[in-house]
């Protein structure tokens, strides 16, 4: 579990005295997101935030992991699978070399973000570095904790515009104790009206799509509650619901 947090403060101050700029870089696999760097007003150098690794803490019974911001997001669903648990925002990989601070940084969600939140709901605190080079922490490790303005969100889709982050806190959630999707065919006009009905109704949905004329409900919750509603619903129960969804995010 490397932590170079120094190395990279101390890289961050290099290039403020030489007034250079620098380019945060992760695992890479989101770097078609954003305004390209541009290293025409002076040298343009690389802060590699992917070798900053690991989970620094994990607290099950309190639903809260804190990582460094260059830990993959492998290696994060792993360690909350084995108890579990997981992130409720779906995060896309798009890659196996995908981090927690690239997710965090571009504020990237699954097909769950209507019900469970988007990364920003996620946040509870932050470290980072500032363009003084500066470390820097906001937030802390604790469900409620509503002191003082909330910055760690502000991190959320900034793309490091506001800081190099070092360190997150977030929350976890349970697993969902069953999940299955339901599919049928559906003309376009039509979907949108189906969706909407289905959404105001108190059951568990977690995930909906219309795609090649087919709208896919995916169910999770309690066994209980998905099993009644699907038999109430109509539609077919898809094999690989996950695998599915999973090409859905990414």
């Amino acid at each position: 579990m490397p932590d170079i947090s120094q190395q990279l403060q101390e890289q961050v101050l290099q290039a403020r005295s030489g007034k250079e700029k620098l380019s945060i870089v992760g695992g890479g696999t989101k770097a078609f997101m954003g305004r390209a760097p541009s290293s025409d007003a002076g040298a343009l150098n690389v802060l590699n935030v992917g070798e900053h690794t690991g989970i620094v803490a994990y607290h099950p019974v309190e639903l809260v992991m804190t990582v460094r911001a260059g830990t993959p997001l492998s290696d994060i669903e792993a360690a909350l699978a084995e108890q579990g648990q997981a992130l409720h925002f779906e995060p896309p990989h798009f890659g196996a070399e995908s981090t927690i601070g690239g997710t965090f940084a571009c504020n990237l969600s699954g097909p769950g973000r209507p019900w469970a939140g988007s990364v920003r709901d996620q946040v509870l605190g932050i470290r980072l570095l500032n363009g003084k080079g500066e470390h820097l922490r906001f937030g802390g490790e604790v469900m409620k904790n509503v002191a003082g303005y909330d910055v760690s969100r502000l991190q959320a889709g900034a793309l490091g515009t506001l800081g190099v982050m070092t360190e997150i806190s977030l929350k976890v959630m349970p697993g969902p104790a069953a999940s299955l999707t339901l599919v049928q065919d559906m003309a376009m006009d039509e979907v949108l009206h189906y969706m909407n009905s289905r959404a105001a109704e108190p059951k568990p949905i977690t995930a909906a799509c219309w795609v090649d004329g087919k709208v896919y409900l995916r169910l999770s919750g309690a066994k209980s509650a998905v099993e009644a509603t699907a038999e109430k619903w109509s539609g077919d129960v898809m094999e690989k619901g996950e695998a599915f969804w999973r090409s859905v995010q990414d």
